[in-house]
């Protein structure tokens, strides 16, 4: 039988054509410090149970890494899924949802009647470990787009029929567990031995599928809830579900129905009731001096800053914006990464002391002047921007830290409102795929440092996983200690951001690391219909990326 040639590393080694990527990966497993999730052949991503054909250079991708973790995370959904419709017996009116990840648990909400209580969901553990023992293939089959659609029809998976509706490709790639079909947006892993580490807890109306962390793979951490962060994420998802969209395929489907601007202008609608429900409450607790807003990259918070800022000047008050950027410590007092770059996402890069000098001096009554950060030469400059709170002035503060009580240490708990603000997307593909937060968050980045900053996608993509590390260690950590939550996502701006982020994501080039990462946002752009921007009003929050905001963002 004919050999293929294979570069793996410094080494080389033949063997026989066919031979499954999963055979290769075990002889190289002793080599890396978390089980082999999937493989790169000639720097395309494979599935394991694909076979060697050619010659070709191997990299191997680990549960460590992100698109391995994700294969993790979509395998247990689909064993999940599988085992629910073992223990129901086919019923194929009880169905579940997989809605949003809360830290390592991902919510998961019942339809049809189906009672998540913890009885039923010992049952589906217990079916789950089954599977898992069996070690039973996970089968892709690619099917004809239309078979597809008739297929999940009968099976009463319409979500997944109204999304291939729009489906531009003539075929679907199927996966195939045991007789149970289901589509899913992303690789998998080649059987269900893999997924060693789970559990199901019941939570709220539903419950949690526990998974294991990218960075312990290997270990199943306790479950850690998140209220404040839950009730963010449940309220978008009511509101979705209100609108009748809360997938890919319905808002296709209104899109096609020409109702894309009614929807648009309600949903602006439904953020400035909220941001004005926040000023009401900032208003009613009296006393309140500083409005510290912190989020994750791209969340808005400059849009959102403005928006507050007028509600609260019609209760009177005079608002006046800080950015906390601004006490940057000049650059040559900058920490520094282990590789020698600034690191100024850590509070250490901030100038505490003087913010909270200035800050306990203005409470005081006296009149303070506030610095400028000139980023082209790192330092900070006083330009006589002088501020004096009276009676009714506020100060609007945006920073990273600002949910961080360190970095407002001198201030009294009364004087300080703390908002946490992020893109929580409700929107999911189908019932069964979700839209991580992050995808929506990095596609408004690309879109935003491209217009106002001449970024390449290339190098925004590259920058992403340090920018995502920054928040895991200095915003995620505070998100419940805050007073409100906001959520700055919108059901239909992915349909918007499509037409700026496509022609940036395919200048990317092949022989670029971030290549691979620019086709997996074109292939997940493609369930969208484009909208034009023009129906957006001036103000909402998604101008700060794609341009024309009536404020200076």
């Amino acid at each position: 039988m004919a050999e293929v040639t294979l570069k793996i590393g410094e080494e080389v080694c033949r063997v026989e054509a066919g031979t499954r990527f999963e055979e290769i990966a075990k002889r190289y497993q002793k080599d890396h410090d978390a089980r082999i999730a999937l493989v790169l052949e000639n720097g395309k991503i494979r599935e394991l149970n694909r076979a060697a054909k050619k010659d070709a250079e191997l990299k191997f991708i680990t549960l460590k890494q992100s698109s391995g973790h994700k294969s993790y995370v979509r395998t247990a959904i689909l064993i999940m899924v599988k085992a629910i419709d073992d223990v129901c017996g086919h019923d194929k009116s009880r169905q579940v949802k997989v809605e949003f990840a809360i830290g390592n648990g991902y919510y998961i909400s019942p339809k049809g009647g189906l009672k998540a209580d913890a009885d039923f969901l010992t049952k589906v553990e217990a079916r789950m470990h089954e599977l898992v023992d069996a070690g039973l293939e996970i089968k892709k089959s690619s099917m004809p787009t239309d078979e597809a659609r008739k297929m999940f029809a009968a099976n009463e998976m319409h979500d997944k029929e109204r999304l291939f509706r729009f489906r531009r490709s003539s075929s679907v790639n199927v996966y195939d567990l045991d007789g149970y079909k289901d589509y899913y947006y992303g690789y998998m892993l080649p059987n269900t031995a893999y997924v060693r580490d789970f559990a199901l807890e019941t939570y709220e109306d539903g419950f949690m599928l526990v998974l294991p962390t990218a960075e312990k793979p290997e270990e199943l951490e306790a479950f850690v809830p998140r209220k404040k962060l839950f009730g963010a994420l449940k309220t978008a998802d009511d509101w979705g579900n209100k609108l009748g969209v809360d997938t890919v395929g319905d808002l296709n489907e209104r899109i096609c129905q020409g109702g894309i601007g009614d929807l648009i202008l309600l949903q602006e609608a439904l953020q400035e009731r909220k941001i004005a429900e926040i000023a009401r409450d900032i208003v009613e607790r009296g006393g309140v001096k500083f409005v510290m807003i912190a989020g994750p990259s791209s969340s808005g918070k400059t849009t959102f800053s403005h928006r507050m800022s007028v509600q609260l000047a019609s209760y009177g008050l005079r608002p006046h914006p800080i950015a906390v950027d601004d006490y940057f410590k000049n650059r040559v007092d900058t920490p520094k990464n282990p590789d020698g770059s600034y690191n100024f996402e850590c509070l250490e890069a901030i100038d505490v002391e003087l913010f909270n000098n200035d800050m306990v001096a203005l409470l005081e009554g006296k009149t303070v002047e506030i610095p400028s950060f000139n980023f082209v030469n790192g330092r900070r400059e006083y330009k006589g921007n002088y501020k004096t709170l009276g009676p009714e002035d506020i100060l609007v503060i945006e920073g990273i830290h600002g949910l961080n009580d360190k970095m407002s240490h001198a201030l009294p708990v009364e004087s300080k409102y703390k908002i946490y603000i992020s893109a929580l997307t409700s929107l999911n593909i189908d019932e069964h795929n979700r839209i991580p937060t992050t995808d929506g968050r990095l596609l408004r980045r690309l879109v935003r440092d491209a217009r106002t900053r001449g970024a390449s996608a290339q190098r925004t993509i590259s920058m992403w996983p340090s920018v995502r590390r920054g928040e895991e260690e200095n915003i995620f950590p505070f998100q419940e200690s805050a007073d409100a939550t906001f959520n700055s996502a919108l059901i239909y701006e992915l349909a918007v951001l499509k037409q700026f982020a496509e022609p940036l994501l395919f200048s990317v080039q092949p022989d670029e690391p971030e290549y691979y990462e620019a086709k997996r946002m074109l292939k997940f752009l493609e369930y969208f219909l484009g909208v034009s921007s023009e129906h957006l009003p001036n103000n909402s929050i998604v101008r700060e990326f794609v341009g024309g905001s009536c404020f200076n963002v």
